[in-house]
């Protein structure tokens, strides 16, 4: 099935021309559209920058930056969600460098192996946040030589900032003025490099994923079109706690509101659940995006007031529980679920306001074609493979440093599981590695963990798929809640009319469960544990 079906004439108008650009030269259309002086950008410090500032800074530090590196040089970056991490994205972009966003709580294993899968030479970073995240040691570790022999050169700010002459911030106040033909003399194309993501690596050293300028820009508008007014208008205030070392912050936290005009205030962590609704306040966010996990967390922590100004919540990377709806409606607030992959900058699919339907990542993006493949054993829905101009130039796999290797015919294989009505909405079965054939039958540990949550809300529930030597596969809940216990939860299945090869052969109760940086739940993490404590079960 293609983009065009019975809802065509519903769906929103998405300009292709407008991806044949850089994110600096649409960063300066931003500027023209609003004004120089419109304040864009702030972080916790509370200084906040306007586009004339954003630009400014974004030429200074390119320009330094430039001096060290080669055009077409792929450069690290790790930093947190404060302004700094824009400026330098901007500014690499500016002079035809392609900012690598390294993932800070991957660990060095990881973090090393990105750094040589895409010959990264040059690492930017920041003093200030090396000591408040007691990073020292992966800093000693990134600047041994990695795979390839090179040493890697890290790249302070702060020394950066004390270079600068007098002489440098002229250049960089005339560059501003002739920005266009600053960034024209250097400028990678629309469809070159813009920036270099990282899978999880939780199936083994993490993949780049490369998007080109035109496929994060196609996304900005796609979403831009298929939400539109009046949500995202320059009145908005965007609070964006998500790191945008993940394409769901990159793009919907920060480049989206750049380059719509919403004033995006970035916040280092979402995992401080208290500070991040007090933000809320104290800038009148008006919309936020989360994860199911840190929307709960942040709902709980809030005192009266804190999120009354809150409108908008975007959910992604995580199914949206009822309870976690319930929570956001009492503030006021609609939640849109959408979802996505970092292959694709990240959105494929997200809910309207005038068209929200719960229990779905809503339709597809305009410009977005789609096909579902049959999966054995199961009897609705396929697995998702998708096509268009915000799905990636390619990845760079770890066993083939510095090869681009385009998705084959524009197709990504989402490796999702989904099914899609006859109205276009689109809801999410599983991921095809995260269901369990039992007997012959293909089930779903999604649906299973959907199921945990309705007899036990408020807890968190994993289900993990374990090799069975009679049945083929059997199946583990792993759960934060005290209380639960497989029999309880086969009689609430067989009395809600499920199959009894849905009940898990065990539950296993523990404190927490393991969680990514990004929000999301670590299920190699949670498989991990049931492997360990398998003799017990």
């Amino acid at each position: 099935m293609g983009a065009c079906s019975a809802w065509g004439s519903r769906v929103p108008h998405f300009d292709p021309a407008s991806t044949r650009s850089t994110l600096f030269r649409a960063l300066l259309d931003a500027a023209d559209l609003h004004g120089r002086g419109a304040p864009i950008l702030e972080d916790p410090e509370r200084s906040p920058l306007s586009y004339g500032r954003l630009i400014l800074g974004s030429l200074v530090i390119g320009g330094r930056l430039a001096a060290l590196t080669r055009r077409g040089d792929t450069v690290g970056v790790l930093l947190p969600n404060v302004n700094a991490v824009a400026l330098v994205l901007f500014g690499l972009n500016a002079f035809g460098r392609v900012p690598a966003l390294l993932n800070f709580t991957a660990g060095l294993k990881n973090l090393r192996s990105a750094v040589a899968t895409v010959e990264i030479q040059t690492v930017v970073t920041s003093r200030r946040f090396i000591e408040s995240g007691r990073l020292d040691d992966v800093i000693a570790g990134l600047s041994e030589p990695p795979e390839t022999g090179r040493p890697v050169r890290i790249v302070y700010l702060e020394d950066l900032r004390k270079e600068l002459t007098s002489l440098d911030k002229l250049r960089g106040v005339m560059s501003s003025w002739f920005a266009r033909w600053t960034h024209a003399r250097h400028a990678l194309s629309p469809d070159e490099a813009g920036v270099v993501l990282f899978t999880s690596g939780s199936e083994g050293r993490p993949k780049a994923v490369v998007l080109s300028n035109a496929n994060l820009l196609a996304n900005v508008r796609q979403i831009e079109a298929h939400i539109g007014a009046p949500p995202l208008v320059p009145s908005q205030i965007v609070l964006n706690p998500l790191p945008v070392f993940h394409s769901y912050g990159l793009t919907g936290g920060l480049l989206l509101g750049v380059l719509v005009g919403m004033r995006v205030v970035l916040y280092p962590s979402p995992l401080h659940y208290r500070q991040i609704p007090k933000m809320a306040k104290a800038v009148g966010a008006t919309v936020l995006f989360g994860t199911d996990t840190f929307l709960q967390g942040w709902a709980k922590a809030a005192e009266p007031g804190d999120l009354d100004s809150v409108t908008l919540v975007v959910a992604g990377a995580e199914r949206v529980k009822e309870q976690t709806r319930e929570m956001w409606r009492a503030s006021g607030a609609v939640i849109l679920e959408g979802y996505g992959a970092t292959e694709c900058s990240p959105v494929i699919a997200v809910n309207q306001t005038f068209d929200n339907r719960p229990g779905t990542v809503g339709r597809f993006l305009p410009g977005m074609e789609h096909r579902l493949e049959a999966v054995e054993g199961l009897h609705e829905g396929g697995r998702l493979f998708v096509r268009g101009p915000n799905v990636m130039a390619g990845y760079v796999l770890p066993d083939r440093p510095g090869v681009l290797v385009p998705p084959a015919g524009g197709w990504h294989d989402t490796g999702d599981i989904v099914g899609v009505d006859q109205d276009g909405f689109v809801s999410i079965q599983g991921r095809a590695r995260r269901f369990a054939k039992i007997g012959g039958e293909m089930v779903s540990l999604a649906a299973i963990e959907t199921l945990a949550q309705a007899l036990w809300p408020g807890a968190t529930h994993v289900a993990v798929s374990l090799a069975d030597a009679r049945k083929g596969e059997q199946i583990v809940l792993v759960t934060d809640r005290a209380e639960a216990d497989r029999a309880a939860l086969a009689a609430y299945a067989k009395a809600q009319g499920y199959p009894e090869l849905w009940a898990p052969k065990a539950v296993l109760v523990t404190a927490s469960i393991p969680v990514l940086g990004s929000g999301k739940i670590d299920f190699a993490g949670a498989a991990e544990m049931v492997k360990s404590l398998r003799p017990l079960l």
